[in-house]
């Protein structure tokens, strides 16, 4: 391993870490929307950041770079591992908060994307990390949008400045097991990521609550309106015997013990949700509120703001990023511990990072295999279907069908595999089940349930509305009449299907000689 480059120029230091930083992909809209105000720099909008680039040429929201990129681990899967020869480099704070200042003013940028390796300890690691948040926020005046990556093991005083200074603070899963994690990073474990995350969880609910906001963070409209969906069915499903031995431990079964006494931050199976307090005295409302805050300062303390206020503590919450490819899970598997984070840490993304071989070792995918973009793009769709359109991972996927088909969309595949739900009746068919209708997204459904009270409609005005009717036609009627005379035979349509998405595959799956365009590389940008 190179020691850190001393004498480094802030741009040598840029084009190392900002290239070390690429394989993180939680970089998306900010989810929290704050307008400028007089002494300060920037602000942030809820619908997106943009205008900005990576290393490698790809057009990205925010200035994502490492800390460092010397890292105390040798977890095998990353670039950064203690055991690489490659080349470091440390951001002082100051250097961090004057490279942000400096590509904003210059339009380059409209927010922070901040991770690191482990330098030293988490602890300092943490510690050098808050220092530059404090500087921006307070010295620099920078309003704008600030994801910070949590170090696990680091002490809940910095995980709470880290909080209070940035808008999102996400702690990275990795792996959606215990056994891959032990297998390819030894030197961590579930319990020291998921303890994080659980306080983080819990305190965001706190300030929330503390605020008169609802404790879970805020979800599309829509899923006020679907009975089924994951964010109000807190409870969570059992999965024994064989299926449990084969599956392995999920997040929401680690600290159990903790999560009996109520100090773990996840949900007792059968606690109820906030969705379904109807009923409840005030009495009773008030007295979990006050529990629920007592908690929270148990579990992280509170960090007073300018003039004695507390600042509010991660507005857009939080999310995680699992590694996809490195190990041997089935989707199945991927898709439970994603529902499971959803509901048992109220997390606002869950992030897919295809596996790009860098190292070479015996318990990873051979250098040179492609990453599997493909099935990183299937898992993101079926992230979308929990998340807003009312889809259960076990309704998607099954201990016999575990893994997505590669040249069709979940949604489509799922209506396929049970076509004994179709064809259904736009006039009359309830909003969960036009949204489990390939071909109808959320939009288009508000649409139909509209048009529908003022006529009947036809196969022009689903068109108008928005409906794919190359794929909805197969599982629809209007007015008791399907667009086509056609058989409801799987096979058939599942033919017809790979045919529609024959281009969006290829683009995916092709491995050409042609590359992005580097600013460093390419531009010769110093």
């Amino acid at each position: 391993m190179l020691e850190i480059e001393r004498g480094s120029t802030i741009q040598e230091k840029l084009h190392i870490l900002a290239d070390a930083a690429k394989y993180d992909v939680a970089c998306t809209s900010s989810g929290v929307k704050r307008k400028g105000k007089e002494g300060s720099l920037g602000n942030a909008e809820a619908c997106g950041i943009c205008h900005s680039f990576s290393a490698d040429g790809r057009c990205i929201s925010l200035l994502k770079i490492l800390l460092t990129n010397h890292c105390v681990f040798d977890c095998k899967y990353c670039v950064n591992r203690c055991s690489n020869d490659v080349p470091r480099a440390a951001f002082t704070p100051r250097e961090i908060c004057d490279l942000t200042i400096e590509f904003y003013r210059r339009n380059y940028i409209e927010g922070l994307f901040l991770s690191s390796g482990v330098m030293k300890s988490p602890d300092h690691t943490m510690e050098q990390m808050c220092e530059a948040l404090r500087l921006l926020r307070t010295e620099y005046r920078f309003n704008g949008y600030v994801h910070v990556k949590a170090i696990p093991g680091a002490s809940d005083e910095l995980l709470a400045q880290a909080g209070c200074l940035a808008d999102r603070v996400s702690v990275n899963l990795e792996l959606p097991t215990a056994e891959s994690l032990h297998q390819l990073a030894p030197h961590k474990s579930f319990q020291t990521i998921l303890r994080p995350m659980a306080k983080l969880s819990h305190t965001i609910a706190a300030y929330r609550l503390e605020a008169g906001q609802n404790p879970s963070l805020e979800r599309s409209r829509l899923n006020t309106q679907l009975p089924e969906n994951i964010f109000r069915q807190r409870e969570q499903v059992t999965i024994e015997g064989k299926e449990r031995q084969r599956i392995g431990a999920l997040p929401g079964d680690y600290g159990k013990e903790e999560k009996d006494k109520n100090q773990s931050g996840l949900r007792v199976k059968g606690q109820e949700t906030w969705e379904n307090k109807r009923g409840k005295t005030a009495g009773e409302e008030k007295q979990k509120t006050e529990n629920l805050l007592k908690e929270s300062e148990k579990l992280l303390p509170k960090i007073k703001g300018g003039a004695g206020r507390s600042r509010t503590f991660a507005p857009a919450g939080q999310s995680t990023q699992m590694i996809i490819g490195a190990s041997g899970e089935s989707d199945y598997h991927l898709l439970l511990t994603t529902q499971r984070l959803y509901q048992s840490y109220d997390l606002k993304r869950v992030f897919y990072s295809a596996y790009i071989p860098v190292n070479e070792d015996t318990a990873l995918p051979a250098l040179g295999t492609p990453p599997p973009l493909l099935r990183e793009h299937r898992l993101y769709q079926a992230d979308w279907l929990l998340r807003f359109y009312g889809f259960q991972a076990q309704e998607l996927l099954s201990p016999q069908h575990p893994d997505f088909h590669p040249q069709i969309d979940p949604k489509c595949d799922w209506a396929i595999r049970n076509l004994g739900e179709f064809p259904v009746e736009v006039q009359t068919a309830p909003l969960h089940l036009l949204l489990r209708i390939p071909g109808i997204g959320p939009k288009s459904a508000r649409r139909i349930i509209q048009g529908r009270r003022y006529g009947k409609l036809s196969f022009q005005d689903l068109k108008k509305m928005g409906v794919v009717l190359k794929r909805a036609h197969y599982f629809l009627t209007c007015q008791g009449r399907m667009m086509y005379k056609i058989s409801l035979e799987e096979s058939f349509i599942r033919n017809q299907m790979i045919c529609l998405n024959e281009k969006e595959n290829w683009q995916l799956s092709y491995t050409g000689s042609e590359k992005q365009l580097s600013l460093f590389d390419d531009f010769h940008l110093r």
